[in-house]
């Protein structure tokens, strides 16, 4: 029972989490750029399996690394993010398919939320509760920056930094979420609580924090699911948050 609660808290803080980062990464049009930073953390993943610690840590270093270069290339070329998420991911995947253990490749690829220790659920609520304050402050001119770059510019919003801050706290909650849905799967956990949350919210507040409550409460609703049918958490956390974003369509706004 401790170890279910350990489960339920660590899903229902990163789904919160990166449900209310998904409301920013959907209207930058980012949402599936997680999906490719989720495939970057399979190399220290794989070290992780290899050498026996915490996944989320052996993911974290390289979607930083991940994320700096894609950063640096940004800057250097006028490729779209896109396009630059793709090649570092790439490279990524093919170097973690060198050594990735056959034997462990379930847990890369889906997650599994029920080795979550009493270390790991509170550096995950400390990650998520970071990130959620952090994104919240840089909220407006990250919206600015999706309008138009140079009136932030004109604004004084510095582009360049603010751009840093949304993918750190992009690489955190890709990182985090490796734990409970896997390397293949962080894409759906930041798009579908976001894209539920806009097809009911008539303002921003709504869609803002409507995400963060989707999150949560597919998380919750995957972990509890997997505790009675035995099976992986990861995948009936995606399938739950999609049946509630097919549910939305009936209330969608127009």
């Amino acid at each position: 029972m401790n170890q279910f609660l350990l489960s339920l808290i660590s899903g229902i803080f990163i789904g919160g989490a990166a449900g209310y980062l998904g409301s920013l990464m959907l209207s930058k049009r980012m949402a599936l750029a997680a999906g490719p930073l989720g495939h970057l953390t399979l190399p220290g993943i794989a070290l992780a399996l290899i050498y026996g610690f915490d996944v989320s840590l052996g993911a974290f270093p390289c979607v930083i690394l991940g994320i700096v270069l894609i950063w640096f290339l940004q800057i250097k070329t006028p490729l779209p993010m896109e396009a630059l998420t793709a090649i570092v991911f790439s490279a990524g995947v093919a170097a973690a398919f060198l050594f990735l253990p056959i034997a462990e490749a379930e847990e890369a690829l889906v997650g599994d939320i029920s080795k979550v220790s009493l270390g790991d659920a509170f550096l995950a609520v400390f990650l998520c509760l970071t990130v959620f304050f952090l994104v919240k402050r840089i909220y407006p001119q990250l919206i600015l920056v999706n309008i138009s770059e140079d009136l932030a510019r004109s604004e004084g919003v510095d582009v360049k930094k603010y751009n840093l801050l949304f993918l750190f706290c992009v690489a955190v909650i890709v990182a985090l979420g490796v734990k409970i849905v896997g390397g293949l799967l962080t894409a759906a956990l930041v798009a579908i609580p976001a894209a539920t949350s806009r097809n009911l919210s008539r303002n921003l507040f709504r869609y803002k924090y409507g995400s963060v409550f989707f999150g949560g409460v597919g998380c919750s609703t995957g972990i509890f699911l997997s505790r009675f049918l035995h099976l992986p958490a990861g995948p009936l956390i995606i399938l739950s948050l999609t049946l509630f974003f097919l549910l939305s369509l009936k209330f969608a706004k127009p």
